[in-house]
C-alpha cells in the first residue's frame, strides 16, 4: 500500500528572521546602511503608511521558506508603519517600492545579478546599487527603475545626481558617501552624525539663552 505524503504547509515559525551572517562585510558598509535608513525613516517620520527597513528577509513565496531575500535598504509605500521580524509579501500584498544594496566585490555578483532580476520580477519600481569603498562599481552610485518588466538605467542629471522618483530625492556621492537631498526644494537630509551635531548646538544655545534670562532677571 502506497502513503503518499500530506503536503507541507509552512507555519510562521518556519519563517526564520535571521539566518546567521553578519549584517555587512565591513564597518563602512553597515555604517552606510544603518545612515540610510535613518535618513529615510527620518524623511517619513510622520507618514503613517511608509515602512522603511533593511537587513531582514523578505519572503515572497507562502509556504516556501527558502525563497527568501534580505535587502540593505528598502521601503514600501502604502503598508503600515510597524516593527516587522520578517515581511512577507503574500500578507502585506505588495512589494518593496524601492531597494537600496550598498554593495561590494563580496556580494556583487548577487546585487547586480540574481537579486536586481528577482527585485524586478517582484515588481520593485526603482533599484539602486551603491559601492561606498569604490571597489568595483563604475560609477559607484547606479540606478534602476522598471519599465515593461525589466530595469532600464536611470540617467544621471548634469550634475551627476540620481532622481528617485518614487522617494522625490535625488542621490549623489560627495566625499564617496551617498547623500539624498529632496528633489524640490534641493534641502539635503541629515546623516544620523549631523542630526546628533545638530542636536549639541541646539542645547547648548538654549543654556545660553536660560543662563541670559537668569542674567536678566537678577537685575
Amino acid at each position: 500500500m502506497t502513503t503518499i505524503a500530506p503536503p507541507f504547509t509552512a507555519r510562521r515559525s518556519d519563517y526564520p528572521d535571521s539566518d546567521g551572517e553578519p549584517m555587512a562585510e565591513t564597518d563602512l558598509h553597515v555604517d552606510e546602511i544603518l545612515a540610510l535608513i535613518a535618513m529615510l525613516k527620518e524623511r517619513y517620520r510622520n507618514a503613517q503608511d511608509v515602512y522603511v527597513a533593511g537587513n531582514n528577509f523578505i519572503y515572497y513565496e507562502e509556504g516556501d521558506p527558502t525563497a527568501r531575500f534580505s535587502p540593505d535598504v528598502y521601503i514600501v509605500f502604502g503598508t503600515p508603519k510597524r516593527q516587522r521580524r520578517t515581511y512577507r509579501l503574500w500578507e502585506e500584498g505588495r512589494p518593496p517600492t524601492v531597494v537600496i544594496e550598498v554593495t561590494s566585490r563580496k556580494t556583487r555578483l548577487e546585487d547586480a545579478g540574481n537579486k536586481k532580476i528577482l527585485c524586478a520580477q517582484l515588481g520593485v519600481a526603482e533599484y539602486f546599487t551603491y559601492d561606498p569603498a569604490g571597489e568595483y562599481l563604475r560609477p559607484p552610485l547606479q540606478g534602476f527603475h522598471l519599465e515593461a518588466d525589466e530595469y532600464r538605467p536611470i540617467k544621471a542629471d548634469s550634475e551627476g545626481k540620481l532622481l528617485s522618483k518614487a522617494l522625490g530625492v535625488k542621490m549623489y556621492l560627495d566625499g564617496g558617501l551617498l547623500n539624498l537631498a529632496d528633489a524640490a526644494t534641493g534641502e539635503r537630509l541629515l546623516r544620523t552624525d549631523e542630526v546628533q551635531q545638530a542636536l549639541r548646538e541646539a542645547e547648548a544655545e538654549l543654556e545660553k539663552l536660560r543662563a541670559e534670562l537668569k542674567r536678566l532677571k537678577g537685575q
